[in-house]
């Protein structure tokens, strides 16, 4: 029996798709380290004759390999014959050469988290914003470029006003970049609405990174307290704030008829009660998916499969169709 991909399956080499057949020693595959992708170079390539394959359809797409082919499952590996019904590890192959950002922590890091969480849009390749205070929205440029290195710049447009009923001026930050979208994604629990968003921990760092974190949140979503030394939060999002507030050493109670207010004392850091945590910046590139179906696929006629399998260093392990497999031990 033989191993590996048929001849003209796709594999996500780092310089594009190309058919199994086509591989040659030097050229570099895709993989996944963790929940990260990586790069592994092809030392060797070996083709073998077989008369029998399967075709292994998953939640996004099929490939032909051979019955001993492995797939990565939460439990192991599983051969390619045996998957049915099986969870496997899997990446959006289309995202596998988009520009990885080298995000940095620090004040700039903390202010554009926490504006994004109060006023920002988070689209599947993008982040925005949309203010009428041009201060505000230059001062979220300033810090997006700062700790992501991505050119962000103010543009001018025309917003509508549902409580005044009409168009006004304001200004909008917007960058592409669907590393950014996946990484504020994952600060906030998976789900950047609003009212839905949990707190981004990743924020606590250190004490500089949360305080861009409430300077950037309270300009979106906050004010200055007249005769008093502080700031307020006015969020709807409870959970959101009841997570803050032990942070800065406050007592927050909910309201029940309107959004809820959460003080920011200028002198909470000297309360002791922050504490820094360690969390990851960069986003998890892999996710599991399931094997819908296993089909055979014996060969035809006289003419056998030609299959395809290869030796990879330093990672043993390759992407087919953003599939995570290997050939047998």
């Amino acid at each position: 029996m033989g191993y590996g991909l048929s001849s003209k399956q796709l594999v996500n080499l780092v310089e594009g798709c190309a058919q199994a057949k086509a591989v040659v020693p030097g050229q570099a595959m895709w993989t996944l380290d963790g929940d990260r992708t990586a790069q592994t170079i092809v030392a060797g390539v070996t083709a073998i004759k077989g008369r029998d394959a399967v075709e292994v359809v998953t939640e996004h797409a099929a490939f032909v390999a051979s019955p001993d082919l492995l797939l990565a499952t939460p439990e192991g590996w599983t051969h390619a014959a045996d998957a049915a019904g099986a969870t496997v590890a899997w990446t959006y192959a289309r995202k596998l050469c988009r520009e990885r950002l080298r995000i940095r922590p620090g004040y700039e890091f903390g202010y554009f988290v926490g504006a994004t969480c109060a006023d920002g849009t988070v689209g599947k390749n993008y982040v925005s914003l949309i203010v009428n205070e041009e201060d505000f929205a230059a001062r979220y440029a300033t810090a997006l470029t700062a700790c992501t290195g991505l050119p962000a710049r103010l543009e001018a447009v025309i917003r509508p006003s549902g409580y005044l009923k009409r168009d006004l001026p304001g200004y909008r930050v917007r960058v592409v970049s669907s590393y950014l979208s996946d990484a504020m994604r994952h600060y906030v629990g998976g789900d950047p609405h609003h009212m839905r968003q949990r707190f981004p921990r990743v924020v606590l760092r250190d004490i500089d990174t949360f305080d861009g974190f409430l300077d950037g949140y309270i300009d979106g979503d906050g004010c200055r307290i007249k005769g008093w030394p502080g700031r307020v939060i006015v969020s709807a999002n409870v959970a959101f704030l009841a997570e803050i507030a032990p942070i800065i050493g406050a007592r927050f109670t909910p309201s029940t008829t309107r959004a809820s207010r959460l003080c920011v004392s200028n002198r909470w850091a000297s309360r002791g009660t922050f504490v820094a945590e360690q969390h990851r910046l960069d986003p998890p590139e892999s996710s599991w998916v399931q094997v819908r179906e296993v089909r055979p696929r014996p060969a035809l006629g006289a003419k056998p499969f030609t299959f395809y399998s290869y030796r990879l260093e330093p990672h043993p392990t390759f992407l087919v169709n953003g599939h995570l497999v290997r050939e047998p031990w």
